[in-house]
């Protein structure tokens, strides 16, 4: 080692209560996607160690069942705890490895850790059913129980969320869970094990492992000892998980992509339904399965629309989050990410779009940087609207009915969220019909809640999370039909 270099932070997975590296010796090792710097190393798990780690959480899961629900929940209170005394920590580390500005970092660390504590209250909320029989002297019983073990495989763009979104309601509900951070962003996945140790979450019903999805993601979806996958990522990698999962018939919650459209009617309030879509559009840097990916403006307004919308995104500040305190938006993920944007961006221009502001590669110092970009003059079936971009950019269409707007928007293989700007009460009930999202939004930015239900139809997903549906994912359904002696149905 050079006498002047630094040795990089080194991070170890969790299993069965143990911090450990892997008997393979490999590592992968995290970029700083803001700078292209390395900035740690963490294991990459062997097929044995994944097993282990779903070993241990199937034997912890028959004890961890039987702690009443409240007590379950107690525990998510303290992560919630330890999350707000850590916050400062943990901020940081989400923009080094991540990239995020520091107030969407700040806002993703407290809101896991209110998330933790809403899935825990839910300990004393979520609940069966009793029907009626039609047989005398019996009971027909619903209850609900855990399935098991969960897997939760999660996604690089919200690190440390969606621990929260997956780990709270498995828990709560009585199952364990073996995670699977993304290799881009392991840090805080491996980071947050500390804090299951110092709250002291029972040996084996937390597992933390790191390492390529080829190895460990298919061994999560395939392994007879995982009842629920729980997945947010790609529709290719949810598409994965389904058949690997139906070779034991487990359960799928999945999180996919998006192709989110905005509807701009000629009544909107331009100013409002300008910001919300930019903020809709550059949040996360551009990377949120949320964000508004197209478009569509009513052809009288769209000169003036498309006009303000390059010019407030064009005033889009890009940096370095933790040089910038006060910048708009940072890095993308990797540079695999910067040439699928850039690429994008370069052949919807061949093809006869038009820039209005943007559409280049930024160089900042060797981090992988995209001008926030506005293009007109595309056609419905091109790639930039047909296609997730997952990146800084905004295609904008026109058309002259709302009948017209509504078919184009539907006219995509996603269907997670969508939005409508307008004042006409009807374009809002035909857009609240019409749309095939799992979300509309209406006259604001496209970000769920915690206590909603975020669901995608189409190839968005299957399932969804949040709220009681997402704490009902992880329940099976027993039917009990309790049966009284006939004879003492009389009393």
């Amino acid at each position: 080692m050079a006498q002047n270099s630094v040795a990089l932070k080194h991070y170890q997975m969790y299993i069965n209560g143990e911090f450990k590296d892997s008997s393979s010796g490999n590592l992968i090792t995290v970029i700083n996607p803001a700078t292209g710097a390395p900035i740690s190393t963490v294991p990459s798990a062997t097929l044995e160690e994944t097993r282990a780690a779903i070993d241990a959480a199937y034997e912890a899961q028959k004890s961890w069942k039987k702690v009443p629900a409240a007590t379950r929940g107690q525990y998510l209170h303290d992560v919630a705890a330890e999350i707000r005394q850590e916050a400062d920590h943990l901020i940081e580390m989400l923009q080094e490895e991540q990239g995020k500005i520091k107030s969407l970092a700040t806002t993703e660390i407290l809101f896991s850790a209110d998330y933790f504590d809403y899935m825990a209250s839910a300990s004393r909320t979520y609940e069966g059913e009793i029907l009626q029989s039609d047989n005398a002297n019996e009971s027909i019983m619903i209850d609900k129980q855990p399935i098991g073990v969960a897997a939760g495989i999660l996604p690089w763009n919200f690190p440390f969320f969606l621990i929260a979104r997956k780990m709270g309601p498995a828990l709560v509900t009585g199952n364990t869970i073996v995670m699977k951070p993304s290799s881009d962003t392991p840090n805080l996945g491996l980071e947050f094990g500390k804090i299951c140790e110092k709250v002291g979450i029972p040996k084996g019903v937390v597992n933390i492992v790191t390492g390529p999805g080829a190895v460990i993601g298919d061994e999560l979806s395939k392994n007879k000892k995982i009842g629920i996958i729980s997945l947010t990522g790609s529709v290719n990698s949810g598409k994965r998980v389904m058949a690997a999962a139906a070779t034991h018939m487990a359960k799928v919650s999945l999180e996919l992509g998006g192709k989110a459209p905005a509807i701009v009617c000629k009544d909107a309030d331009i100013d409002l339904a300008v910001q919300s879509i930019i903020d809709s559009r550059v949040d996360n840097n551009g990377q949120l399965c949320n964000n508004c990916e197209r478009v569509y403006v009513q052809e009288s307004i769209a000169d003036k629309f498309t006009k303000e919308l390059a010019q407030k995104m064009a005033a889009v500040t890009v940096g370095d989050p933790m040089a910038h305190e006060d910048i708009g938006m940072g890095p993308l993920i990797n540079q695999a990410a910067l040439d699928k944007v850039s690429g994008m961006v370069d052949r919807a221009v061949a093809a006869g779009g038009k820039l209005e502001t943007g559409g280049h590669v930024v160089k900042i110092a060797k981090g992988f940087y995209f001008e926030p970009t506005v293009i007109s003059g595309v056609k419905q079936d091109s790639e930039i609207v047909q296609d997730e971009i997952f990146g800084p950019v905004l295609p904008v269409l026109t058309f002259k009915t709302l009948d017209d707007a509504i078919e184009m928007a539907n006219d995509s293989d996603f269907g997670l969220t969508s939005s409508i700007f307008t004042e006409n009460i009807d374009n809002v009930m035909r857009a609240s019909r019409e749309l095939e999202d799992g979300e509309t939004y209406i006259n604001r930015f496209n970000f769920e809640a915690m206590n909603g239900s975020h669901s995608g139809w189409k190839e968005s997903g299957i399932g969804g999370d949040d709220g009681k549906h997402g704490i009902e994912e992880f329940l099976n359904t027993h039917v009990i039909y309790l049966q009284g002696h006939p004879e003492k149905a009389q009393g």
